[in-house]
């Protein structure tokens, strides 16, 4: 049976992917921050799926702490893992806020969290036989940019362009990791994808996403085809996470117009910023350092 691990599982993209992967039959781990809000979104989904395999998990990414005793339960129980799809984000945050350990909070969750807790469960992933990482970024990487002068957005904080640098980060991260278990051999396909431009589900609305929804009415209301339902938004992580066609190294949208909504799944077009190897080393190089979470070095 299929074992996955979805962050982020109880609401939006995350939720959809976590239904979705059990109605195929997935052995699904929801890796969330509130348990509480985790048993009414399993109950939500079993009434769609009554035969779903969930398993909740407790995972703040905004914490080290709680990063490492979710590698360190998980590599106790032994058990591989096929499919790993880094989803949770805190979103455009109005107030610089930091994580537990002193991050600003989007870039310490949407990248730092997510590379420490691929890194914690590296050795699960390749004791699958063809395991995946699916790193979820966004539209907005394509008006990121690394500051690696301000990365903590310290000196000047502006909420989208610390959420873009984030989703770069995101988009950077997924192509070096699949370029470093290629060089490697650590046998993990690692790609990318986006959610174009997702309704939120009102029932499940997670806290992390604080992006200002007045604006998020008004777009709905004034450029309904630029919109999609969540059910639509979650086809380009399930393509990249399950087809066979799905590459590394790949970063997948929806086809449609701007990538923002419908008309299946395309590869979507790389930021320039995002294919700048200096970059993409410099950064595995500081987030290790930042995280304290190393990889197996290369030759």
């Amino acid at each position: 049976m299929t074992h996955v691990v979805v962050t982020g599982a109880t609401s939006g993209i995350g939720l959809g992917l976590a239904t979705r992967l059990s109605a195929a039959g997935a052995d699904v781990i929801m890796a969330i921050r509130n348990p509480a809000k985790g048993a009414c979104v399993a109950t939500h989904i079993r009434a769609a799926v009554p035969d779903a395999k969930l398993t909740i998990k407790q995972l703040d990414l905004a914490s080290l702490a709680s990063i490492a005793a979710l590698g360190e339960e998980l590599n106790t129980a032994g058990r591989p893992i096929d499919i790993l799809v880094n989803n949770a984000a805190v979103i455009a945050r109005r107030q610089r806020d930091t994580t537990a350990d002193g991050f600003e909070l989007q870039f310490g969750t949407n990248h730092l969290g997510h590379f420490a807790l691929t890194g914690r469960l590296l050795p699960l992933l390749r004791a699958a036989r063809s395991p995946r990482v699916v790193t979820m970024s966004a539209m907005a990487a394509r008006n990121g940019r690394l500051r690696f002068d301000d990365l903590q957005s310290a000196r000047r904080y502006s909420p989208m362009r610390a959420y873009g640098q984030s989703k770069l980060a995101n988009l950077i991260f997924a192509r070096e990791l699949d370029r470093r278990s290629r060089e490697a051999g650590w046998g993990v396909t690692s790609n990318a994808a986006h959610p174009g431009m997702s309704k939120p589900d009102p029932q499940f609305s997670g806290t992390e996403s604080s992006t200002d929804e007045r604006f998020m009415r008004w777009s709905q209301r004034l450029v309904p085809f630029m919109w999609q339902d969540i059910e639509e938004g979650i086809k380009p992580a399930l393509y990249a996470a399950s087809s066979p066609q799905a590459a590394g190294g790949a970063f997948y949208g929806p086809h449609g117009f701007f990538e923002a909504a419908g008309g299946g799944v395309q590869e979507a077009r790389i930021p320039a910023r995002a294919t700048n190897e200096a970059d993409a080393r410099r950064l595995w190089e500081i987030s290790e350092q930042l995280t304290g979470v190393r990889f197996p070095k290369l030759d």
